[in-house]
């Protein structure tokens, strides 16, 4: 790709972290990406009684069901929430029965909101391969990502405890409310900061909070402790949005999804929401209108994606969210010091904002 991975090295100084911060868990300046083996090293066994468990549920006799669930078990990715779920744990007290079922729990209800939400956007592709919807139809969609909730809820119960059921319902809540107002907001005139990040903080940053929160509940954490881990994932989720965000201003390459497909959609995403507040221009603000209404072509959508290059955009999302990863390494350092959970729980927040795809 045409950019260059952010370096937090370049937005965190020694008079910024404590000592023992900035020197274990700063990115060493030899290392372009955190590399996914070193995040699972200290959960290894854990993530594989994951695996078996999670791919226990995506079983069924039926036919047509079970063929689309086979369909979602051989798309899986990188287990990024899982992981997390399993290091809040080991860090909070140690993975038992309860956390596994949190963590099935959660990829559950996240599987699900994909599923659904490929048919809202009318998606014909998911991590590279076709999605369920462009597979079957938009029925049978529907009913396997219901099939799904209903699986994440029989799981939640399963860990016996309500507090997990709870979370699981808020969480449910909240990714629908945020999807239902990224809807509503595609048709506001003026694209605003705030709006962008409360989009985030009901969906990808409480997703992330959540497995945070409990990975440590399930492993027998205060509730202190457990606000902590759950702070520390909201900051994980809103990096992993924004670069996901940032994908969208570059060439296809091997991100999984066509550049600027968020502004096929109608979305302004960070990077040309400040361009658009620091240097717009009349002719920049009547594209941003026409990809609001849908009506942007793609020689529209290109100059605008020059635009929020040209103008800082990029730089500015970079910044932005190399802000939130110092956050999130002097909390992940707080909560499991120089361990080796603390030392994956750094990659974990180094490759999230290093990745390229």
């Amino acid at each position: 790709m045409a950019f260059c991975s952010v370096k937090i090295r370049n937005f965190i100084g020694e008079a910024d972290c404590p000592p023992e911060v900035f020197r274990n868990f700063v990115p060493k300046l030899n290392r372009t990406m955190a590399t996914l083996s070193l995040i699972k090293r200290p959960i290894e066994g854990e993530l594989n009684d994951y695996r078996n468990a999670f791919h226990a549920t995506l079983e069924h006799p039926d036919g047509l069901l079970g063929s689309a669930l086979a369909h979602i078990r051989n798309r899986q990715g990188k287990l990024m929430r899982p992981m997390l779920v399993l290091l809040c744990a080991k860090a909070a007290g140690g993975v038992n029965d309860g956390v596994t079922r949190a963590a099935v729990t959660l990829e559950l209800l996240h599987t699900a909101s994909l599923v659904h939400d490929d048919i809202v956007d009318e998606s014909d592709e998911r991590r590279g391969q076709p999605s369920v919807n462009a597979t079957y139809d938009n029925k049978v969609a529907v009913l396997v990502g219901d099939y799904l909730l209903s699986t994440a809820l029989e799981q939640a119960a399963a860990t016996g405890s309500t507090r997990v059921v709870a979370s699981i319902a808020r969480l449910g809540k909240s990714l629908s409310e945020g999807e239902v107002f990224q809807l509503s907001n595609i048709h506001n005139e003026t694209a605003t900061e705030e709006a962008y990040f409360r989009i985030i903080h009901q969906k990808t940053a409480a997703l992330f909070a959540t497995c945070a929160e409990l990975g440590a509940l399930m492993a027998g954490a205060d509730d202190a402790t457990v606000a902590r881990h759950r702070e520390l994932g909201e900051i994980i989720g809103i990096c992993f949005q924004i670069r996901d965000d940032i994908f969208d201003y570059y060439d296809e390459g091997n991100i999984g999804k066509p550049t600027g497909n968020d502004l096929r959609e109608g979305k302004l995403t960070l990077p040309l929401i400040h361009a658009l507040h620091t240097q717009a221009s009349n002719n920049m603000e009547a594209l941003s209108q026409r990809v609001k209404s849908g009506q942007a072509t793609d020689e529209d959508i290109a100059r605008l994606v020059d635009f929020a290059k040209t103008a800082g955009g990029i730089d500015y999302a970079e910044q932005v969210m190399a802000d939130y990863a110092r956050q999130g390494y002097a909390l992940a350092h707080e909560l499991a010091g120089n361990t080796p959970v603390g030392e994956a729980l750094a990659e974990y927040i180094s490759y999230v904002v290093e990745r390229d795809k």
